[in-house]
């Protein structure tokens, strides 16, 4: 089983902190915060994990390498120009194969039980209606409005009350079948066409959940990981 954790985004409200540093790679508790995704996955038994990068990108092997000192075996897959969220897994396609992997944002700080994801992922792989998993949290308050509500453990992108996409869960590469490898595409209305179809499950995580974008979140997060 495989993981992608995506990391081209540019962090434009993380500067000057990110001029010169992917966010991704600053650090949480001393350890990057892409590292406690490795760290989780590796105590996961999910050691096979392509990172996208496009800003700074050469930043991400220097630090992380072949990702041993985490446990993992790190394939990098690079853009020149980021290409948002379903373009960037297109991208990777050739380095995920043919089954679901799980798929995580590198800007978030998270103790959703990724073991519990690779269950879900193999659970997955038998399954030709269901296409992705999501893992859902309460709205924060810069996102007030949600994303997609969830119904019977469906994801209803119409529907009420709804919660935020937590950047976190399990995709099948038919997902974004459809998306030409380096082109610029995102993942939210695939979701909502696919959701609407009965193709996409999910779940609600009330634990811990950080999305790191603003220098405040990430002093939230290292107050966590502390």
């Amino acid at each position: 089983m495989k993981a992608m954790i995506l990391a081209a985004g540019r962090g434009e409200r993380m500067r000057p902190l990110t001029d010169t540093c992917p966010k991704p790679l600053l650090e949480v508790g001393g350890v990057p915060l892409i590292g406690w995704h490795l760290r989780r996955l590796a105590a996961a038994g999910v050691t096979d994990v392509v990172i996208n990068h496009a800003w700074q990108g050469h930043r991400f092997k220097e630090v992380l390498g072949d990702g041993a000192d985490y446990g993992v075996n790190i394939a990098y897959s690079p853009e020149s120009t980021a290409l948002e969220t379903a373009g960037g897994i297109a991208q990777a396609l050739p380095l995920l194969g043919d089954a679901p992997f799980l798929l995580l944002s590198g800007d978030v700080y998270t103790t959703v039980d990724l073991a519990h994801l690779a269950v879900v992922a193999r659970q997955m792989a038998g399954q030709q209606q269901r296409l992705a998993h999501l893992i859902m949290v309460p709205n924060p308050p810069y996102h007030a409005d949600g994303d997609y509500a969830l119904h019977d453990g469906l994801i209803d992108p119409d529907g009420k009350p709804r919660y935020c996409y937590g950047s976190l869960g399990v995709c099948h590469p038919a997902l974004v079948a459809g998306v030409v490898a380096g082109s610029v595409a995102k993942l939210g209305p695939i979701f909502a066409r696919e959701a609407r179809a009965g193709r996409i499950s999910g779940e609600l995580h009330t634990g811990n959940w950080v999305n790191v974008g603003t220098p405040q979140d990430l002093q939230q997060a290292n107050a966590l990981a502390g």
